[in-house]
């Protein structure tokens, strides 16, 4: 047994806390010392962020491995304070546990890996809500599958903000991040009346992707006609169809979903994608249902951004969800 459960690594670096009554988020989210992991008190947890860096199974070339560290680095560029809804975060107990560990090149070890550390997250601390910061999204797959097998009673409902259905074919492209929902469906962890995709656009499925998703019973909102009927609305009709089927909902944020000129650091990223105001939206309206117990945030490339604007959006989506869970709460002990 190593680290807090041994598909981990400690966090790559620690920031240096200062006694403040007004921290940065690096110096709110809390890191757990090596030497006393084995020992650590889970009960007072609230969300546990865990990096995935993986992308050698990316279809298209990504350094989306790098995300983890550069979402770390540019925590020192907000506060855990949002004042568009006067939310302080501070009272949540937020633990970043480090990263899964990973194989240079193999890949189905990686994958194993990622999908045996969701199952020792949901053993060691199964109240503590995890954010995983992807890695390209194949990582998603794996993580559902690790919840299906650590929970196999329960019903699990994909909700993805996605420019692509990832409903490419196993067979051709294998466990890559172009194939993750299919995956899913063909493993029969998630059956595909229980996903719901919302930000198609444009001219980036293939009709055959939308005959699988039409056979196989996927729901999905295209950007534009969620556009025209609100996204709030839209996103409200997929919970509300989600949480009368399912036992728990796994958020999975494709930052592919904006619009390129929002988003320069994600590698698929297209022409008229959402604006980032709308994902966040999305995400915090998300983060406000109780059914909805896990988020990751994947195919965001580091090396290919400027000025940090995708990272930074990355970080803003991760603050956004949490401030819609602490609302959560706060209603709940209402």
């Amino acid at each position: 047994m190593t680290y807090p459960y041994p598909q981990l690594n400690p966090p790559p670096f620690r920031w240096m806390a200062r006694n403040t009554t007004e921290p940065k988020v690096h110096e709110w989210i809390r890191t757990i010392d090596p030497e006393q992991a084995a020992e650590y008190d889970w009960s007072q947890v609230d969300v546990t962020i865990v990096g995935i860096p993986l992308s050698r199974s990316s279809i298209s070339a990504s350094a989306a491995s790098e995300n983890p560290e550069a979402m770390r680095q540019a925590w020192k560029s907000f506060v855990p304070y949002s004042i568009d809804e006067d939310v302080d975060l501070t009272p949540l107990h937020v633990v970043d546990v480090g990263d899964v560990r990973q194989h240079v090149t193999d890949i189905p070890y990686c994958h194993r890996q990622i999908k045996e550390a969701m199952i020792s997250m949901r053993r060691t601390h199964p109240h503590a809500l995890p954010i995983m910061l992807g890695g390209d999204h194949s990582v998603t797959a794996m993580l559902v599958k690790g919840w299906k097998e650590a929970h196999p009673e329960q019903r699990i409902g994909l909700l993805q903000f996605d420019t692509h259905f990832d409903l490419r074919s196993v067979v051709e492209l294998g466990p890559a991040n172009g194939t993750p929902v299919r995956q899913l469906i063909e493993s029969g962890t998630v059956r595909g009346e229980d996903v719901w995709n919302i930000g198609l656009h444009g001219y980036f499925n293939a009709l055959s992707l939308k005959k699988y998703a039409d056979e196989h019973g996927v729901n999905y909102v295209t950007l534009k006609k969620a556009r025209q009927q609100g996204l709030q609305a839209t996103l409200q009709e997929a919970l509300a169809d989600l949480e009368r089927k399912v036992d728990v909902i796994y958020l999975t944020v494709d930052m592919d979903v904006l619009d390129m000129a929002d988003a320069p650091g994600a590698p698929a990223a297209t022409p008229g994608g959402m604006r980032t105001d709308e994902l966040f939206e999305l995400v915090l309206q998300a983060g406000q249902h109780d059914k909805v117990q896990a988020m990751d945030i994947v195919c965001l490339d580091p090396h290919k951004d400027v000025r940090q604007v995708t990272v930074k959006a990355g970080v803003y989506v991760m603050l956004t969800f949490l401030t819609g869970f602490m609302l959560r709460k706060q209603h709940n002990r209402i």
